[in-house]
């Protein structure tokens, strides 16, 4: 009987029941009734006759499927089995798959992101992705060399970057290698290997005038309403710009001028966002203002600062920025730069340092007494923001001012 040709293996028509074509050595293609395709081999080990599946047709061709079959004879002529040399392959590949970097790293980081803010976990992965997985995330980690990860650093975008992405590296390999998966922290040697690089703080202004000049620049705001409202508002509470952006109505009581932040929109670990207390912001005078005014037009909305281009979601992080920036201050200050501001002047200014830290819902630097010290400063936090609304109100108006504590 003729073998088979790749011709006819494609114009073979189903039957009714399945049936076979022979194609030479044991290699039939095995055609369904529902018209699917296969490869099978026939063999006998120990006098026993077994048979394998090699593949589909047409995706595995006639020449494919016959270099799978001589494969597999030659691993019969030396003693092995087709079908159990197979299993094994398959068991192979899977831990191959289970070991690679990036499988590694994303067990790594679910394990670890439990306890992060979610911001923070968005930052780790997204510089995972972009960075490390595209060289090395295929890669089983135990086979990667130390070469290979200088040239991930290198290629970071940043020293700033390339450091933060040497954390990760090493605390991944700490975890592989604590699962069974490495050896060796390849990342620790490079400890020590990138610049030294010096985090500058968030761009702010301290002077007095150009603390005036910029409430005055901040007035004269020719863009979205909302947005100009915000930018004003801001210096007044100094909270993290996040925080600030996310507020909802709900948290505001203005006959009492407070703003009370849920804690699970502070900045803290995730563990202790469930039992935390919420922050506390007293609000001045002028903030209860920009408040009422900002209610005109964000009412009805769940936030008081909604996006732009939809009123379900909060205000971009992007958009108070971009506004300063239009206003010419691009590098002098950002929203975040408010906050150094405020904490610069406050002090310099005499009021206790555990209101202006608390203000700005810092951790207390002394760890005991931060566990136990739970007083808000409640009354004098309350003092000194309208002492610092009435200080703004001065340095705007081009008046002496200064926020002396009471």
């Amino acid at each position: 009987m003729a073998e088979l040709t790749a011709v006819a293996a494609r114009n073979a028509k189903p039957r009714e029941k399945m049936y076979r074509l022979a194609a030479g050595k044991g290699l039939y293609l095995q055609v369904m009734p529902n018209g699917s395709k296969y490869w099978r081999l026939k063999y006998r080990l120990a006098q026993k006759p077994k048979m394998i599946g090699l593949g589909v047709f047409p995706e595995m061709t006639l020449a494919a499927a016959r270099d799978a079959r001589d494969d597999a004879r030659r691993l019969l002529a030396s003693g092995v089995d087709p079908s159990t040399a197979r299993r094994v392959d398959k068991v192979k590949r899977e831990v191959e798959v289970e070991n690679t970097f990036e499988a590694c790293a994303r067990a790594w980081f679910a394990r670890k992101s439990t306890g992060w803010v979610e911001t923070y976990s968005c930052k780790v992965i997204r510089r995972l992705e972009m960075y490390v997985f595209p060289r090395i995330g295929y890669m089983p980690i135990a086979d990667i060399e130390s070469w290979q990860l200088v040239d991930v650093l290198d290629r970071a975008g940043s020293a700033d970057t390339a450091h933060r992405i040497l954390t990760y590296l090493m605390d991944i390999y700490r975890w592989a290698k604590r699962a069974g998966k490495a050896k060796f922290n390849m990342a620790a040697d490079l400890q020590g290997s990138l610049p030294s690089i010096v985090r500058s703080q968030y761009p702010h202004i301290t002077d007095p005038e150009r603390i005036g000049e910029f409430l005055r620049a901040v007035d004269g705001y020719r863009g979205l309403t909302v947005t100009k409202l915000a930018l004003k508002f801001a210096p007044l509470v100094f909270t993290r710009p996040g925080e600030m952006r996310m507020a909802t109505w709900s948290e505001f009581d203005l006959d009492k001028g407070l703003w009370v932040i849920p804690a699970e929109r502070m900045k803290m670990r995730k563990a202790l966002k469930a039992v935390a207390e919420p922050h506390v912001v007293p609000l001045s005078r002028q903030a209860v203002d920009i408040l009422k005014e900002l209610h005109r037009y964000t009412g009805s909305c769940q936030y008081a600062f909604p996006g732009a281009r939809s009123t379900k979601r909060p205000m971009s992080n992007n958009t108070l920025n971009a506004a300063l920036h239009n206003l010419g201050y691009k590098d002098e200050i950002v929203v975040h730069g408010l906050r150094h501001m405020a904490s610069t002047a406050l002090n310099e200014a005499g009021w206790k340092e555990d209101a202006v830290e608390r203000q700005l819902a810092h951790k207390d630097k002394n760890k005991i007494r931060g566990t136990y010290n739970k007083a808000k400063y409640l009354e004098e936090r309350s003092q000194m923001m309208q002492a610092w609304a009435d200080y703004l109100d001065g340095l705007r108006s081009r008046k002496p001012a200064i926020a002396k504590a009471a």
